[in-house]
């Protein structure tokens, strides 16, 4: 049997894997222009009709909505304001609960605390890493406001069961699709699945422009509440007329015309990034299959994934080892990937810590020193932060997920080929059957 890497024999892999380099010359020509036209920005706060952004911005905006047949898609400076609009847009405020997914990252939640409303963690699927229905609904109280969904590894979230909660229970759903651009549920856009859909343009996604975002609706009211949270809400309400002023105190959330120009380009090549992700992956999977230590990823009933990562599930009753024995000896197969070597091997043990174990919810101090919003006297609730609370979530980060990105373009047969034999040759060496 093969010395492991890890034990001083010889790697599977001597060269890095390839960069995810989706930038190309029209991505360039569209900046150009840009500059030459000298409009970098047109967003004016105040009401005017550069209230709404310059010509890229609105552009990008009116594509967005043809592409994933939506009424309103709204541009921002990234995914994290997008939520911020979102969460502001429900009126969530002090007093108010909102159930988020413990297994995300953190943005995902902390676009609650920001209107001094409280995160309430329902726990996830064992196989398919989303909110579970059942739990959410074990956490709705008198004092809960709306949902926020995560689309996580770009598995779009069992939509008709958690909006029939949200309906049932008068809450809104704010699905946070960042990682699930293209993604479907039933035929329908992963994003558009909700009341209000959040979607990611940072440098590490599926399309990008370095950083930004998108805001999704069909809601008329919510989409003109999310544009006024994204620009200076408090100096524009009286001039425009808008007399519903909760949450109406706005940011800088503004896309500029190059991030925009970048992704009207970026937008064009999703299909075609998808399907050589889709493509990688079963090819992979066919692979990592016979693997007895590892469960491969499972897919929803009526969805197509996104694969933002590789989730897999580490069995241990098969393995002589634990998880991170094993992902160490991985990693020490392989290399990292072109312009991103100072990460190492992306592969990994679990996605993030549970969120409501960080030092924000366990000591419960925020804003000031006196403990609100979670001390706050509007809020009646019982905020839950013990360790063990989400006994799923914590079952699959600390012992059984495992997570990689080397499914992505331009990853060639040859690339994942050296993927499936460092997972083989790694699980051949601790299998408890050898």
């Amino acid at each position: 049997m093969s010395v492991l890497a890890v034990n001083g024999g010889e790697k599977v892999r001597k060269r890095l894997f390839p960069a995810y380099a989706v930038i190309g010359e029209e991505e360039i020509d569209a900046v150009r222009n840009v500059l030459e036209s000298g409009i970098l920005s047109r967003f004016l706060g105040t009401w005017h009709e550069d209230f709404y952004g310059g010509p890229q911005v609105r552009a990008l905006e009116r594509e967005w909505t043809e592409y994933f047949g939506v009424k309103h898609a709204i541009a921002v400076n990234s995914a994290t304001s997008g939520l911020y609009c979102a969460v502001g847009a429900t009126g969530a405020g002090p007093g108010d609960e909102v159930i988020v997914s413990p297994y995300t990252m953190t943005a995902s939640a902390a676009a609650v605390l920001v209107y001094n409303a409280i995160p309430i963690f329902a726990d996830i699927e064992e196989d398919c890493f989303c909110l579970d229905p059942d739990s959410v609904e074990q956490r709705i109280t008198p004092y809960t406001r709306a949902i926020v969904v995560v689309d996580i590894f770009g598995q779009p979230y069992d939509a008709d069961r958690i909006n029939a909660i949200g309906k049932k229970h008068n809450l809104l759903v704010i699905e946070d699709a960042a990682q699930a651009p293209g993604a479907r549920y039933k035929g329908k856009w992963a994003g558009t699945l909700g009341d209000i859909g959040v979607f990611s343009l940072n440098y590490h996604k599926h399309i990008h422009s370095g950083e930004g975002g998108i805001v999704v609706t069909d809601n008329d009211e919510l989409a003109e509440r999310v544009r006024l949270i994204r620009n200076h809400a408090e100096a524009v309400v009286e001039s425009k007329g808008y007399n519903n002023l909760v949450n109406m105190l706005g940011f800088n959330f503004r896309m500029t015309e190059v991030e925009a120009a970048i992704a009207r380009e970026q937008l064009k090549k999703l299909e075609g990034l998808l399907n050589q992700r889709r493509e990688n992956v079963l090819y992979l999977e066919e692979q990592l299959a016979r693997i007895p230590c590892l469960q491969i990823p499972v897919v929803r009933d009526s969805c197509q994934h996104s694969y933002y990562v590789h989730a897999l599930k580490f069995k241990p009753d098969t393995a002589d080892v634990d998880r991170e024995t094993y992902v160490k000896a991985i990693k020490a197969e392989l290399m990292p990937t072109e312009l991103r070597e100072g990460e190492g091997v992306n592969v990994g043990c679990g996605y993030v810590k549970p969120l409501y174990l960080q030092p924000l919810y366990q000591q419960q101090i925020l804003y000031g020193d006196k403990g609100c919003p979670f001390n706050c006297p509007h809020y009646k609730g019982n905020a839950d932060y013990r360790e063990g609370l989400c006994p799923v979530c914590e079952e699959m980060h600390y012992k059984e997920l495992i997570t990689h990105e080397l499914i992505r373009p331009p990853m060639s047969r040859a690339d994942l080929d050296d993927v499936a034999e460092a997972f083989a040759k790694v699980g051949r060496f601790y299998s408890n059957e050898k």
